[in-house]
């Protein structure tokens, strides 16, 4: 908790910094603007803040306006969701026109039947049975027209829906994946975490957890720059697309720290999967886009916990940060659970 507060401040402080340099006002929005620039959560806000201070050397009150809106206000998602229900609405809308207007004439070609029967009944010549056919089959193909361009717009308005629910669950998704790294947001792990635990308590089924976090990120970012950061990231989060498949659940759990969930996995089998990671993540090599310069190598430390009958999702995340700082602290680029002596010494020292 004590470095958590820690890197929470230090990144309020690099916000209060920027608004003092570049003499912006106060207010929340810029403040917002700053805090999610200096956790390196957002990147293409982080973009095209370099982009604009590089080309001016300022931001004005128009320029943080427009980053706001197109990067961090929540209205685009909800705009983008009314819209597509409006279209939804639209559509149901026309095909109950459709279909009343169908009905109608439905209506009409069922009088026609009737009339055409007493008609037929009461004729006693050639030339009017005549006509009555000629009715029944005007009237029919005026029936069978309606059917055929209610069942033509029927199928338009089917494909239509189909695509604005994909529109929806697009929409959904984009909520819930983070668009720097391309795994799952914090919402995403939230949602995901809750559930899984729930399963594995009701069915017994093992449950394992890894908190891990980018060893030294801060002073990439101190040395290279934020698009170096971002590039750290998008590594380690490329690592972990090719490591985790199936159903276990990846997400970045805020600044440079991620999660993965792993469902039906013992403590063992986590410990295994969790080295591979590390692995994974220090076999890459990183380099500078602009200058092609070899940095070096990025590591990661991790923390495992395992969940336990009397868990909820709270305290199994608070047992995988705490093997996650350990590890830390213990040297780094390591992977600590929570029956490792560097966890259980700490534990009891903090107890005690």
């Amino acid at each position: 908790m004590l470095d958590e507060h820690e890197r929470t401040l230090a990144f309020a402080e690099v916000a209060l910094g920027q608004i003092k340099s570049l003499r912006q006002t106060a207010v929340p929005r810029n403040y917002e603007i700053w805090y999610v620039y200096a956790t390196g959560y957002n990147s293409p806000l982080n973009k095209i803040i370099n982009e604009t201070l590089a080309r001016n050397g300022k931001l004005t009150e128009a320029d943080l306006e427009q980053i706001y809106e197109t990067y961090l206000s929540q209205i685009k998602t909800t705009d983008r969701i009314d819209k597509v229900g409006a279209r939804v609405i639209g559509e149901i809308d026309d095909v109950m026109t459709l279909i009343t207007d169908a009905l109608g004439m439905s209506a009409s070609y069922d009088a026609s039947l009737s009339g055409a029967a007493n008609t037929l009944a009461a004729a006693d010549n050639h030339d009017q049975v005549k006509t009555v056919i000629q009715t029944l089959v005007k009237a029919t193909r005026e029936m069978r027209d309606t059917n055929k361009a209610l069942e033509t717009r029927l199928a338009l308005s089917k494909t239509e829906i189909s695509n604005l629910q994909h529109s929806l669950e697009a929409i959904r998704a984009e909520s819930l994946t983070d668009p720097l790294t391309g795994l799952g947001n914090r919402k995403y792990f939230d949602r995901s975490i809750e559930h899984a635990v729930q399963s594995a308590l009701a069915s017994g089924q093992p449950l394992s957890l890894l908190m891990f976090d980018i060893d030294h990120f801060k002073s990439f970012n101190d040395s290279y720059g934020h698009l170096t950061g971002d590039q750290v990231l998008r590594l380690v989060g490329m690592s972990l697309k090719q490591t985790i498949k199936g159903q276990d659940i990846t997400a970045r759990y805020g600044g440079e720290e991620f999660a993965v969930v792993l469902p039906n996995t013992a403590l063992r089998q986590a410990l295994t999967v969790a080295d591979h990671i590390r692995r994974a993540v220090m076999s890459k090599e990183l380099k500078k886009k602009s200058t092609g310069e070899i940095l070096g190598r990025v590591t990661i430390s991790v923390g495992v916990s395992i969940l336990k009958p009397s868990d909820d999702t709270d305290s199994l995340i608070e047992r995988a940060d705490a093997c996650l700082y350990a590890a830390k602290r213990n040297g780094r680029n390591r992977v600590i659970c929570e029956v490792d002596p560097e966890y259980v010494a700490e534990a009891h020292t903090q107890v005690a």
